[in-house]
């Protein structure tokens, strides 16, 4: 046990050295400096390949004993990785890894520019690398099925397409009701308080003493600026997040910084006991995703939320928001309106930009869209759907960094999350009744602590399904969410 214990902890450093660089390349490096590092990153990441697949890891997993239920674990789920890994040679490794590397600061000029031709080759080299990774693993139905399997174990294409169907026909007529109703209060009404001046500092100083309030624990973590904000896990002991800076839009860089804490918050609360091991990750990125936008939506664009913060943030921003109350406060941060950036998108329209990039990934891997032609298929989908048209590159299909990332199958489960996160704060409204009283209050530890208990200290011992089952007594379901969003903004006219 011991032995098969070591050669995980070197794998597992190795990996982690890999995201040290990856986050350095995303925040600090030179531009000058991607082709060396996207070699560096694969380096990295192929040794740690070689390492997982290799007759030792195996042998030691033969003949591991295990002596407690977390040895049990450990063996179950690194025999899983295993299986997964020896289908994927390391040459292929060595190959996402590099191109991913090259990509990441393709797109950044490209978004710099609005110039998706730019990005487009390496986007190509990323499908074709994403199609050859699929074939690998092996899948029953389409190759989405293999890259979903990766972010989302055991979860399969047609559950994201049958849970999707439901959720637009839901979204799309409450979408159109909360936007017409408050067409006439747009641009001059309450809710547009959230633009103006924001000093940079100040937004800063402010959303790091939210995320500090919730239990971000900053002797073990940091924040720092990037193109597009994330969350990284060195340790359970070292995990950072980035957020950037709008002057003229307080919703982005506060929210961002929100968010990434929450997935931060739930690294950093795994058991000690699993550092340097396989079970030291979140089970699943729905169940991540879940954390971020609890803290981001549930508690963060609260009404007891800004009860409690409107005060301090009437102080940090005299000049936007003296004259502003927590109500309006409230109201304008849940402001119900069709908008281009995911990210900064509202709750309700949310999801809409995930199943947006869903399609256009299914197609892409199907080879039903062309790559050259994603920039209008964008557009054109965004003007279906949501009823405005992106008037550049940067705004439409260039917003996010996962392709980048050669992260195919991933964006299904931001909308997952969203599911889970109601259905965990439904549990923990059943086992603490008083929550609102506590955020009103600006307590947050019970909270923490809750999640700690159920959520973030299995790490990946307990699949998404099974924490599900322990704390709200059955699986997927996207019922709380849609209870959650209708109890929200039905009494308000938001808009």
């Amino acid at each position: 046990m011991q032995q098969l214990r070591d050669q995980l902890a070197r794998i597992t450093d190795l990996n982690h050295a890999a995201a040290i660089l990856e986050w350095d390349q995303e925040t600090y490096m030179p531009e000058g400096g991607a082709a060396s590092r996207a070699r560096q990153v694969a380096t990295l990441r192929t040794m740690a390949h070689e390492l997982l697949t290799s007759d030792l890891t195996a042998g030691a997993l033969d003949a591991a004993r295990p002596e407690t239920d977390v040895d049990q674990d450990l063996i179950r789920i690194a025999r899983r990785d295993l299986e997964k890994a020896t289908r994927v040679p390391s040459t292929l490794i060595n190959a996402i890894s590099e191109a991913q590397g090259h990509a990441k600061g393709a797109w950044q000029k490209a978004r710099a520019t609005n110039t998706f031709s730019v990005f487009m080759p390496h986007l190509e080299r990323i499908v074709d690398l994403s199609l050859e990774h699929a074939e690998a693993l092996g899948y029953d139905d389409e190759p989405y099925d293999a890259l979903l399997d990766i972010h989302e174990p055991d979860m399969k294409t047609s559950d994201v397409v049958a849970t999707f169907a439901a959720l637009k026909d839901v979204l799309v007529p409450l979408v159109r009701d909360l936007t017409k109703s408050a067409a006439s209060t747009r641009k001059t009404g309450p809710d547009n308080v959230v633009h103006g001046h924001f000093p940079h500092d100040e937004q800063w100083d402010f959303g790091l003493r939210v995320a500090r309030d919730f239990g971000y624990d900053l002797t073990r973590g940091r924040q720092d600026h990037s193109a597009h904000p994330f969350s990284t896990t060195f340790s359970i002991d070292d995990v950072r997040i980035t957020t950037r800076i709008d002057e003229s839009f307080f919703n982005p860089g506060f929210f961002g910084t929100l968010h990434e804490a929450g997935h931060a918050m739930y690294e950093q609360g795994i058991d000690p006991a699993l550092e340097r091991t396989p079970l030291a990750d979140g089970t699943s990125l729905g169940i991540h995703e879940s954390q971020s936008r609890m803290w981001e939506n549930q508690i963060g664009r609260s009404l007891p939320f800004w009860e409690h913060y409107m005060p301090s943030a009437r102080e940090a921003f005299p000049g936007a928001l003296a004259d502003v109350s927590a109500e309006m406060m409230f109201r304008a941060v849940n402001r119900v309106e069709p908008s281009l950036i995911r990210v900064e998108a509202d709750e309700v329209t949310y999801n809409l930009h995930i199943m947006l990039r869903f399609e256009l990934e299914r197609a892409m891997l199907a080879g039903e869209a062309a790559i050259g032609d994603l920039p209008a298929a964008w557009n054109d989908r965004m003007e279906a759907w949501l009823g405005i048209r992106p008037t550049n590159d940067a705004d439409g299909v260039l917003q996010d960094i996962h392709w980048s990332l050669g992260a195919l199958g991933y964006f299904p489960t931001y909308a997952l999350g969203n599911l889970i996160s109601a259905q965990l704060f439904e549990a923990m409204h059943r086992d603490i009744p008083d929550m609102d009283t506590h955020i009103r209050a600006g307590e947050f530890a019970p909270i923490l602590a809750w999640l700690r208990r159920n959520v973030h200290v299995w790490g990946r011992r307990r699949s998404a399904t099974d924490i599900l089952k322990a704390t709200c007594g059955t699986g997927l379901d996207a019922a709380p969410w849609i209870r959650y969003v209708k109890a929200k903004y039905t009494p308000y006219t938001i808009g």
